[in-house]
């Protein structure tokens, strides 16, 4: 999630082995922002939005799929490192890491409007039509009310009955949620109302394509055009953005 230094090995011990089960094939390749330690990510209306990370580099931006480009941005003052960014009506809800506060912004111009907080850490949101959803870096999600932004309840997400640690990135995708998992190249579909993990997308390939080979480049960016039924995935500081289709299983 952050640009730390991290036992590795002990890491990939905390998610219990699982088969990537969901084929997919790719679709599209698209321009991305190397620069963009990237933490959030959605798309609305023809756009994406997307929040990075790392202090005094933190932004929320929008930017046009096909190119790019940055059409709008935000700077994130220091000390926040930014982290995951969900809209909600006409407003733009982000996290940071460790201050325990997030900001409400105008989604049209990404005004300032309010702040909240909340205990422990911030990483990645989402939304399922009712409420938000977030991430925290452990096996949890929790579920916030998106007027008061106060918790209605939590889940622990979990591999035949074992939690998996390390949720990052999320998107709700067809009533699913889809979790990065931090240094791990696999996608976790969760089951919203009961926490299991329903299958895994390895997308070691996309990273491979993306050309990138710093250990922080890690896969962390799920956006779901629902219109269309696209899904995008990118990463941290990868160049390209990635639109791919999940396939029947045969």
């Amino acid at each position: 999630m952050k640009r730390v230094l991290f036992a590795l090995g002990s890491a990939f011990l905390l998610v219990p082995p699982a088969q990537a089960d969901t084929p997919w094939t790719l679709v599209r390749t698209y321009p991305h922002d190397s620069a963009a330690f990237t933490e959030g990510l959605f798309y609305l209306d023809g756009a994406l939005y997307e929040s990075t990370g790392l202090e005094g580099q933190s932004d929320i931006r929008k930017v046009a799929l096909k190119t790019g480009k940055i059409l709008q941005r935000r700077i994130i003052d220091p000390p926040y490192f930014g982290e995951g960014i969900v809209n909600w009506g006409d407003k733009l809800v982000s996290l940071t890491w460790r201050h325990r506060r997030g900001f409400v912004w105008n989604l049209a111009d990404f005004a300032p409007l309010s702040d909240f907080r909340y205990d422990g850490e911030g990483w990645g949101m989402t939304q399922d039509g009712r409420s938000l959803i977030m991430s925290d870096g452990t096996a949890q999600l929790r579920f916030l009310d998106p007027d008061s932004l106060a918790e209605q309840r939590r889940i622990t997400v979990t591999w035949n009955g074992r939690a998996v640690d390390r949720l990052n990135e999320l998107e709700y995708v067809k009533g699913e949620v889809w979790a990065n998992i931090w240094y791990d190249t696999r996608i976790a579909r969760i089951d919203p109302a009961t926490g299991a993990v329903i299958d895994w997308i390895n997308v070691s390939r996309l990273r491979k394509a993306a050309g990138v080979t710093d250990s922080e480049a890690v896969a962390n960016g799920i956006a779901y055009d629902a219109a269309k039924d696209r899904i995008f995935i990118t990463g941290k500081n990868w160049p390209k953005l990635f639109e791919i289709k999940l396939a029947p299983k045969p």
